[in-house]
């Protein structure tokens, strides 16, 4: 009775030893595989912080490429800008070099023109409207004078003859008289007339324009053209006179 109770017990623990074994492996395999499944776990997050990353680098690429592409566009503008104004520069440039090939000629003939006009002219202040035209000549001829300036020069001589016609003046210099240089007052009235009067004011004369050389005066304009030098030299107040001046047939 003892023998088949003990045989029980055996047959017990041999069933239940049998039935562990599949436990724990079923035990161990489970935890296996929930080990592999954490480590699967942590490569796919490793995974996913990689494709993150990759993905913000992606993104960052296409700002990057898409400010280089805006700044790309804008120098292309910009090139484009400058080539504009570099054909603009080019045919301003152009114009510049045909305005002056055709104003040099003009200046020389202004000058020129200028010249014969002073040498044909009532012979005031000779000296100074001569060193003024050889100065003008002088400056064409330089290339440290810009084409702009000389032509606001030659202007400027055109305007200072073209004054000489509504001022009076009086100077001094000297005149070729009876064969003798001699020191003279000379009155400018405009281009109207020329008069002078010697210092000790014995003499006066005047440029006769028909004749071209200068003729004497009686004693009668003695005082006259003095009065008249005192009114140019803003001695004495604006004053009528009596001055012989040539008519329009001697002027001829």
């Amino acid at each position: 009775m003892l023998r088949n109770g003990t045989l029980v017990a055996l047959a017990l623990l041999v069933a239940e030893g049998l039935m562990a074994d599949p436990l724990d492996r079923a035990i161990r395999t489970e935890t296996e595989t929930l080990k592999q499944a954490a480590q699967s776990q942590k490569r796919i997050d490793r995974l996913d912080d990689v494709t993150r990353q990759m993905l913000d680098e992606y993104r960052r690429t296409l700002r990057e490429t898409e400010t280089l592409k805006t700044y790309v566009d804008h120098l292309q503008k910009l090139v484009e800008s400058q080539r504009r104004e570099k054909a603009e520069l080019a045919r301003q440039l152009e114009e510049i070099a045909r305005a002056e090939r055709e104003i040099v000629p003009l200046m020389l003939e202004m000058v020129n023109t200028l010249g014969r006009f002073v040498a044909l002219d009532t012979p005031f202040l000779p000296e100074e409207r001569r060193q003024r035209i050889a100065q003008l000549k002088a400056m064409l001829d330089s290339a440290e004078v810009s084409t702009a300036e000389k032509f606001r020069r030659i202007l400027e001589a055109y305007q200072i003859e073209n004054d000489y016609a509504k001022t009076i003046e009086a100077y001094r210099d000297e005149l070729a008289l009876e064969n003798e240089k001699r020191p003279v007052d000379f009155l400018r009235i405009g281009r109207v007339a020329l008069f002078y009067q010697t210092l000790d004011g014995e003499t006066s004369g005047f440029w006769n324009p028909r004749q071209k050389r200068w003729e004497t005066l009686p004693d009668d304009y003695r005082r006259t053209i003095r009065e008249g030098l005192r009114i140019a030299r803003k001695e004495a107040a604006p004053d009528l006179l009596t001055l012989p001046l040539p008519t329009a047939q001697e002027a001829k």
